[in-house]
């Protein structure tokens, strides 16, 4: 109990906390140490042993409290409360002024100020301040939900437990970015080639690796580093106007934020931003691949919104592509989970924006013979960022004699099944479905990936012995394996056998989205699985929902509705799906709206400026009730809402004849729908 502790001894613990955050601050974030090192661990020493001889003093935004946390046997999700989103690239001037234009326009201004920031290449994480105490850490995950790396994060000294300064509102997310700065990447190397362990690829699988390390410890060795670059949850008591404003009250409070930041005041001068820190690049501490370009104004970006996954606001301008020569040592065909046959060239080894590249897509038949690939080319092998490597161009001059031209299969090269092709797609497929050894291989990989069900442990090695052993013959079979049978495999003893079964087990609990994306039906990624579970709810009404419905929904064409009717159809599908709900597999269902929706299927476009409502809650009124809403006018249009400075639109939905409805009308409309 603090009560039996004396006064002065209260106070000195302060002190000393106070004079190591100090310290800290100064040497992490300044680079300009006011202490030697010898000075700085005498204090955190004599705070060690004050907290050591009265317990009661140690509180989780001490100094001492950077590392020594137990080892944890998994990361705990976390839920989002506003999602972590993704960006839009792009990859020349014109497209960034595109992306201007774009902005202007769906604002309705001549001009606008944009917030230039390095984009690092590292791991994004969010930070949840509670009275200025570091509560939790969060990874990105599949931008819903994210891992609890509170434990490791606390050991980067660069963030704060305790925010510094004052005027910090109660609760605060900081979304940021966890980076390896290069020399710490070089030393890290450097001490596991002496010790004969494996080396890192690059400094960003460095920082995801160091950072994902089930032992605190551990990450306490790694030389992290963080820049936040915005937030997230925010008290009302802090209404921040702009972007910058945000940055400059995180610098305030302690938060580092990337010294090269930028306020620029239009496209052009986005463009002058891009060059100025290309230049730049090979001098920072840090790597970076591009620059993020974020409209400044919060209440623009509110308006603009969001698309998919990516905000409408901002943009990564992202480097070019590094290139390098190699040889082709042979030609390959890699049958996906959906039976496409995709040609993959294997190459002599090199090393492409940091990576070890030994192989490169062809992507299909049709470009393997635009591109004439051979086995003995020379050939340039691009990467940029995350993006797969691909081969841009053959070097005929260096082309060996007596090289054959590479021809496509007719059967599959797994299962001897025949390939066939629908009329006007490129892409070649096994027709045997899952009695292909490849396809289901690649269905239990897909299942088990992180963004699906998570299964921990699950590896293609071991896929591969499952199916040899005829352990498994479909995804739902996994959930039938025991300890016994798992225990003899090659590398499995009887605990990583037990952990793969408790992971099988962790994977039945899971979110309905997760399940419908693990489930493999072709072209229905992430975002997709998204839609429908908000859309039906539940996986009985999916079932059964036709092409016609489906297409109703947003961002689902008639291929891919086409898909999810054929999948769902077929009955060895629907056997694997009954199976694994019989062994066990829950989620909550997602509410949806049972009402019947008045504006289903009408398309509508808001322009100028309304007295009683934001635009963007006009727009979320009329979604409630089904419409479509647009940011351009076309004849397929049904309404225009028209406030105050309405511009061309209005001129151009009265030529079309299309109903322009003031605000007092929009009101009426809402009314009614309301009943």
């Amino acid at each position: 109990m603090m009560a039996n502790i004396p006064a002065s001894i209260i106070k000195k613990a302060k002190s000393l906390r106070d004079s190591i955050n100090q310290h800290n601050l100064r040497y992490y974030q300044f680079d300009d140490p006011l202490v030697s090192d010898t000075d700085y661990d005498r204090l955190m020493r004599s705070l060690q042993n004050l907290e050591k001889r009265y317990p009661a003093l140690q509180t989780s935004d001490s100094p001492t409290q950077r590392v020594g946390a137990e080892p944890l046997n998994a990361f705990e999700s976390v839920v989002h409360e506003i999602p972590m989103l993704s960006l839009d690239n792009a990859f020349s001037d014109d497209e960034v002024k595109a992306f201007g234009k774009r902005v202007l326009e769906r604002l309705e201004v001549d001009n606008i100020d944009f917030v230039a920031e390095p984009k690092l290449d590292g791991l994004a994480i969010s930070l949840l301040y509670r009275d200025g105490i570091l509560v939790q850490a969060a990874t990105r995950g599949d931008g819903h939900n994210g891992e609890n790396v509170t434990a490791n994060i606390r050991t980067i000294r660069q963030i704060p437990l305790r925010l510094e300064g004052k005027g910090w509102p109660n609760i605060l997310e900081v979304r940021g970015e966890v980076f390896m700065p290069i020399n710490g990447f070089l030393a890290l190397n450097e001490q596991a080639r002496k010790q004969e362990e494996k080396v890192f690829a690059n400094p960003r699988n460095a920082a995801a690796g160091s950072l994902r390390q089930l032992d605190p410890n551990v990450t306490a060795t790694r030389p992290l580093a963080f820049f936040g670059y915005g937030h997230g949850v925010i008290s009302e008591t802090h209404h921040p106007t702009y972007q910058l404003e945000v940055l400059e009250w995180f610098s305030s409070w302690g938060i580092p934020v990337c010294p090269e930041i930028e306020l620029v005041r239009n496209v052009d001068a986005c463009i002058k931003n891009y060059q100025r820190i290309f230049g730049l690049r090979s001098s920072l501490k840090y790597e970076i691949d591009g620059v993020v370009y974020k409209v400044n104004s919060l209440d623009q970006q509110n308006k603009l919104g969001f698309v998919s996954r990516a905000p409408r606001w901002a943009i990564a301008r992202k480097f070019p592509a590094e290139e390098v020569f190699t040889k082709v040592l042979n030609i390959d065909i890699q049958v996906g989970r959906t039976g496409a046959l995709t040609p993959v060239a294997r190459l002599k080894p090199v090393i492409v924006g940091g990576v070890t590249v030994t192989n490169a897509t062809l992507h299909n038949a049709e470009e393997l013979n635009r591109k004439d690939v051979r086995v003995g080319d020379t050939v340039m092998v691009r990467r940029a960022g995350d993006v797969i490597p691909e081969i841009t161009r053959v070097v005929f001059e260096k082309r060996p004699q007596n090289t054959q031209v590479f021809t496509m299969p007719s059967v599959c090269p797994e299962c001897g099944s025949d390939v066939t092709s629908a009329p006007g797609e490129a892409t070649l497929r096994c027709s045997s479905g899952l009695f292909c050894r490849a396809q289901h291989k690649a269905s239990i990989i897909h299942l088990a990936s992180r963004k699906a069900l998570d299964i921990e442990g699950l590896g293609e090695k071991l896929v591969d012995q499952l199916l040899e052993k005829k352990l498994i013959k479909t995804v739902a079979d996994l959930y039938c394996l025991t300890v016994n049978q798992i225990k003899g495999l090659d590398r499995m003893g009887e605990k990583s056998a037990r952990n793969l079964i408790g992971a099988l087990e962790k994977s039945k609990h899971t979110t309905f989205p997760r399940f419908l994306f693990a489930l493999g039906i072709r072209e229905v990624g992430e975002v997709t699985a998204q839609n429908l579970s908000e859309y039906f709810g539940g996986l009985e009404k999916l079932m059964v929902a036709d092409a016609e419905l489906l297409e109703s929904i947003p961002d689902i064409g008639p291929t891919v509705a086409g898909n999810i009717v054929l999948f769902f159809k077929q009955s060895h599908n629907r056997k694997v799906i009954e199976k694994l709900l019989a062994a066990g597999f829950t989620w909550e269902d997602i509410k949806v709206n049972t009402q019947t929706l008045p504006l289903k299927g009408e398309i509508v476009v808001i322009t100028g400026t309304l007295d009683s409502m934001t635009r963007e809650e006009v727009k979320s009124r009329l979604q409630s009730f089904g419409a479509k809403v647009t940011s351009s006018v076309s004849k397929k249009t049904h309404y225009l809402v028209a406030g105050a400075e309405p511009g061309s639109k209005l001129d151009k939905a009265i030529k079309l004849g299309i109903k322009i409805l003031d605000e007092a009308e929009l009101k009426m409309l809402l009314s009614k729908c309301s009943v």
